[in-house]
């Protein structure tokens, strides 16, 4: 008996020893020599892929530099490895230790904070709505008895069904499974109109074959706080991570990398976003904080 007792105790000594390994991201890629940045493919100018398994943005850079920090503090180069997440896919990939950072295009909200950890807001969105620029629609309430694409795992539609002006439009959605392919159902006629976030629109327009053929219409739906995702109970490392954030805030830095890819030419085909930063990123730049979207709600 007290020899089962003795092994039940074993295996759970361990199998705790094993989640608090998983937990530990600075313990986890020292040990591995590496450490895996969760990407993606089109989320405008916040992480995107230019082919061949090169992913830039301005939370890839974020994350590049917090890396470095990492670095710093466990005295050896890591390999980084990418791997392209979705909005279905990235909050389960960070909890089983598939992705230590995530850096994306992630609303930070209260539900999601049950299952992973943000660092500071990195950039805050507003959600509107992209359609055909000879349309003629230019407010939610143009959008009765239309088509009305989103990425599916957000939660634009929601946010636009709950808009004050949105009451009694019947509208159909229809689902990209990512923001891509959400782009290429506007840019092909199977939706009247695409609710993203903004950046993510006019990071898709720029690049479309003609840019001219779109606009950015309509109410701010939501003002939402998009951060780098972390996995949940690992405070050594948000620390981390935040340390390096508020150090490129007090900088400077992060304005000029804000600068770099929202308002300078931008790879693959130089082309601009043109979307000086917000007085609400302002804001937080001064006082750098990891308020969920709820918090914004309240103003």
């Amino acid at each position: 008996m007290k020899k089962q007792l003795f092994t039940v105790c074993l295996l759970a000594s361990l199998a705790g020893s094993v989640f608090a390994q998983a937990n530990d991201t600075i313990s986890k890629t020292k040990a591995a020599g590496s450490i895996t940045m969760g990407v993606r493919d089109s989320s405008g100018a916040l992480s995107y892929t230019l082919g061949d398994g090169k992913y830039v943005g301005y939370h890839v850079e974020i994350c590049q530099r917090i890396i470095a920090n990492l670095e710093k503090t466990i005295g050896k180069k890591l390999e980084v490895k990418y791997v392209s997440v979705t909005s279905q896919n990235r909050i389960p990939l960070v909890q089983n230790g598939t992705v230590d950072i995530e850096c994306g295009s992630t609303t930070n909200n209260m539900a999601r904070q049950k299952d992973v950890a943000f660092a500071d807001t990195t950039y805050v969105e507003e959600v509107r709505t992209a359609v055909h620029a000879n349309s003629g629609i230019n407010s939610i309430t143009q959008l009765n008895g239309k088509n009305v694409a989103t990425t599916t795992g957000t939660t634009s539609v929601q946010l636009l069904r709950k808009h004050e002006r949105a009451t009694g439009i019947d509208f159909k959605e229809v689902y990209g499974k990512d923001h891509a392919d959400s782009f290429l159902l506007l840019e092909s006629g199977r939706a009247d109109a695409f609710v993203m976030d903004s950046q993510i629109l006019a990071g898709n327009i720029a690049n479309s074959k003609n840019p001219a053929d779109y606009k950015i219409v309509g109410e701010v739906l939501s003002v939402e706080p998009i951060a780098i995702m972390l996995r949940k109970d690992d405070p050594a490392f948000k620390k981390l991570a935040d340390d390096t954030i508020v150090g490129l805030a007090k900088s400077g830095e992060l304005a000029k990398l804000y600068d770099k890819w929202f308002v300078q030419p931008i790879p693959p085909k130089n082309a601009r976003l043109n979307m000086p930063a917000s007085e609400n990123n302002k804001q937080l730049w001064a006082n750098p904080n990891d308020k969920p979207v709820e918090d914004y709600a309240k103003k």
